[in-house]
């Protein structure tokens, strides 16, 4: 099971608004509204999928990686190793 699990509810109504959000946008670009206003809600959405990876990123360690270090300390080594790659590509885009 994955970690989210307890919160995919949440997570699928947040991205849901995501989504939203983003067809919104592009009306907005079809529309040709104003770039400042376009690019306000460019950054709503960009801080919005920030909190979906945070909040995934917290509960892959509290689940997955705890798990994993239970198992063997080379479980646990991987699922580390894992997170720190997937936090890296985050801070990167």
């Amino acid at each position: 099971m994955h970690g989210y699990i307890d919160a995919k509810d949440d997570y699928l109504k947040r991205l849901r608004r995501v989504e939203g959000q983003v067809r919104g946008i592009a009306r907005m670009v079809d529309e040709d509204v104003y770039c400042i206003d376009i690019l306000t809600q460019v950054a709503a959405v960009t801080k919005a999928l920030q909190a979906v990876s945070i909040g995934l990123v917290e509960d892959h360690l509290a689940h997955c990686v705890v798990d994993a270090a239970r198992q063997s300390p080379e479980e646990g080594a991987a699922k580390v190793k894992e997170a720190s790659d997937a936090i890296a590509r985050l801070v990167r885009s």
